[in-house]
């Protein structure tokens, strides 16, 4: 079953940049927004988190956490994250445990661009899976859905 609006957001617990492991737990009380990508250093995810990186204020307006995962290494996030000057982390899930508890592994396994809005409770309250992942959500919508959780 795919977990949806209004369905408690799966827990994980997950390694993220600067050497620290991360949890959806940790940020109890806080709305986060939960976002899948497919790959580091790809056209559409680099504009995509740059967006949100550039817009972080507006996040942070709103009380929103921003946790960027995908399933590329470490290595390669830190990479990433530091040629780009990430102010959000960005988790590996490696084995796509997480992807495929929030449903967001497409055919053939490949990953489809997601986002999620979990409000303070736990519970998400804006679910979008990407069916070809060419374009992604903007953050202004984003941060209505971040106003609409609270």
């Amino acid at each position: 079953m795919t977990v949806g609006v209004g369905d408690v957001a799966p827990e994980f617990t997950l390694p993220g940049t600067g050497g620290r492991t991360y949890t959806l737990s940790q940020f109890k009380g806080q709305t986060v927004v939960v976002v899948f990508y497919p790959g580091d250093d790809t056209p559409v995810c680099t504009k995509q988190l740059n967006s949100y990186n550039n817009e972080l204020s507006a996040f942070e307006n709103v009380g929103a956490q921003v946790l960027a995962i995908s399933a590329q290494d470490m290595e390669s996030h830190e990479q990433f994250a530091a040629k780009h000057g990430f102010k959000f982390p960005l988790l590996a899930d490696t084995d796509k445990s997480v992807a495929n508890l929030y449903g967001t592994v497409g055919p053939l396994g490949f990953p489809r661009r997601s986002v999620f809005v979990v409000d303070a409770q736990g519970i998400i309250r804006y679910a979008h899976r990407a069916i070809a992942g060419l374009t992604f959500r903007s953050v202004d919508e984003l941060v209505e859905a971040v106003q609409a959780a609270r």
